[in-house]
């Protein structure tokens, strides 16, 4: 009898809870959209960022060509730090004057002159 009432008891307990259980929320669903939600406000924001860096990489590249006029010639233009990290790299990874000059649009001698202030520094 008692082992009865017991399996009862318990039975009822199981269904209540089980009843119970559809009305609660489900916070993984809320976790979910939240994660959704930041991770489309991420990409968005690295979108833009890419467009502007390439908006900016324009403008820049833009001012370079307007600041060289036709009768300046390539001795005669000012070497940026940009230009001159460039040369490095490309003088560390082998590569002959002739082909960084190719590759940097600046004149073997200004190439040999980055190149010697590189060596003296060490």
């Amino acid at each position: 009898m008692v082992n009865t009432t017991i399996i009862i008891i318990l039975l009822s307990l199981s269904v209540i809870l089980f009843v119970i259980s559809f009305f609660l929320r489900d916070s993984t669903k809320d976790v979910r959209k939240e994660l959704d939600e930041v991770s489309m406000q991420v990409l968005q924001e690295s979108y833009l960022l890419k467009k502007r860096v390439k908006v900016l990489e324009e403008e820049i590249m833009a001012g370079e060509i307007n600041t060289v006029t036709p009768s300046q010639s390539k001795s005669s233009k000012e070497i940026n730090e940009v230009l001159r990290n460039q040369v490095i790299a490309l003088h560390k990874q082998g590569l002959s004057v002739d082909q960084i000059e190719k590759q940097s649009a600046l004149a073997p001698s200004q190439i040999v002159q980055i190149i010697k202030t590189v060596e003296k520094r060490g």
